[in-house]
């Protein structure tokens, strides 16, 4: 509960800024901040707490704020150099930090009602961010969809809501969970579960509710795009299988064909429409859809090993992604495109950047020692021992496609010369941005028992 407080009230002194003029102080106290309120989940840690029986702050719940809050600080100082050239950089700030507590009510909701309100939280602020470069169509475009699209995603999940509320007469996780366990389920129940996917299939952008992620994605602006691809997709995915682990593992049997087949579409999809892309945006957009058909296949399996083989793979897959979009922004701004092509020959002026992408790449594409190869090594492994080899062996096939477009950006930076070699500047939070990032994907990669064993 003090990770939301802090959070909340760090969001208000932000609107505030303006007013009392501090403008200039406000990034160093949103990092010290989110320091804190760091400090105080890591706090919680094997101490649960329910509040009034809307919020549980249980290890589920703080090991996923904590990585939340660390992939949200990593975002901050990633995105400085382009808050600081927008005039409104107050509400930027303040829409990213409620964003935040959308995010942390939703990892830790013991009601539908908290599930509810953290995903309108975290969604309405996000709606606006995507349309907040308000001088480019696509930004524009980008925010007008993401909120059509999300405020009809939003009314299938009130439906499952009111469905299973007309059914079991309770909103509480517990209550639900033991009406649902006598066996005595209806086809309203049933529907609403159903529902209840769709919604949250959507916020996953999992097939085929996955339509609106690549244009929002590359609509929306580049900083905006990673949190969006991190945090709102930690966020979802930790929402997702908190309520289904909790209310509906009993009539798994209902559902999971629903979801195995969305996850076989998803992988599809993503890997072979990323295939296709000459934008390296538009192709990390379809990736991130396929990345969300791998952590699908946890939640099909339902296994004891299903919470931490989705925390792993999202944090790892966060921190991959904050790199490759970092090094996206730099050299976008530099040389104003965000085709592959503009990576052609990089490594000669920019080794260091060079390098950092490739790591970014490869943990992507899940090649080992990195990160991203032990993230597909849980997965697979969760599916396996709940009987789901086949489910495995196609997402096999789909990591083959997914390693050729990663290998497409890797090849551009080292085996494809450049017309004109010049060194790109890089600013000194970006710098560390990426050095962090690179030492954490190489660093859990080969030591990944660090983080396993926290759920």
């Amino acid at each position: 509960m003090n990770t939301l407080i802090i959070l909340s009230v760090l969001g208000v002194i932000t609107l505030f800024a303006e007013i009392f003029r501090f403008r200039k102080g406000l990034f160093p106290l949103i990092l010290i901040g989110l320091a804190a309120a760091f400090t105080f989940t890591v706090m919680d840690y094997n101490n649960p707490q329910v509040y009034f029986g809307m919020m549980n702050f249980d290890n589920y719940a703080v090991v996923f704020s904590s990585a939340i809050l660390v992939i949200a600080f990593l975002w901050f100082m990633m995105a400085q150099n382009y808050f600081l050239q927008e005039t409104s950089v107050t509400d930027h700030f303040a829409l990213i930090l409620f964003s935040l507590v959308g995010a942390v009510v939703m990892v830790s909701f013991n009601n539908l009602t908290m599930l509810f309100l953290g995903i309108e939280i975290l969604s309405v602020s996000v709606y606006v961010l995507a349309a907040s470069d308000k001088s480019n169509v696509l930004s524009n475009e980008s925010g007008f969809k993401y909120f059509l699209m999300g405020s009809f995603a939003t009314g299938f999940l009130l439906f499952g809501i009111t469905l299973i509320y007309g059914v079991t007469g309770s909103f509480d996780l517990t209550t639900i969970h033991q009406h649902i366990s006598t066996g005595n389920q209806t086809g309203m129940a049933l529907a609403g579960v159903l529902l209840l996917l769709v919604g949250l299939s959507f916020k996953s952008s999992l097939a085929p509710f996955h339509f609106w992620a690549p244009d929002v994605y590359e609509g929306a602006p580049t900083t905006i795009t990673t949190y969006m691809a991190t945090v709102v997709k930690m966020a979802a995915f930790a929402a997702f299988f908190r309520l289904f682990s909790t209310c509906f593992a009993e009539i798994a049997g209902h559902w999971t064909q629903v979801l195995w087949w969305m996850v076989i579409i998803t992988l599809f999809i993503g890997n072979v429409s990323a295939v296709r892309q000459k934008s390296l945006k538009r192709m990390l957009a379809y990736s991130s859809v396929a990345h969300a058909g791998y952590i699908a296949i946890a939640i099909v399996s339902m296994s004891a090993t299903s919470a931490s083989a989705i925390f792993y793979y999202t944090l790892t897959y966060s921190i991959s992604s904050i790199t490759a979009f970092t090094i996206l922004f730099i050299v976008s701004r530099h040389k104003n495109s965000k085709d592959i092509s503009a990576f052609e020959g990089m490594s000669k002026a920019n080794p260091l950047v060079s390098f950092a992408m490739t790591v970014a790449m490869l943990s992507l594409a899940g090649i080992p020692p990195t990160a991203g190869f032990f993230a597909k090594y849980f997965i697979f492994f969760t599916a396996i021992h709940s009987g789901y080899t086949l489910l495995v062996l196609i997402a096999i096939v789909a990591a083959l496609i997914g390693i050729y477009y990663y290998f497409r950006v890797i090849i551009a930076m080292y085996f494809k010369p450049e017309q004109q070699l010049v060194p790109i500047k890089v600013g000194i939070l970006h710098r560390i941005v990426l050095i962090i990032t690179t030492i954490l994907t190489i660093l859990l990669g080969i030591f990944p028992d660090l983080i396993m064993g926290w759920l």
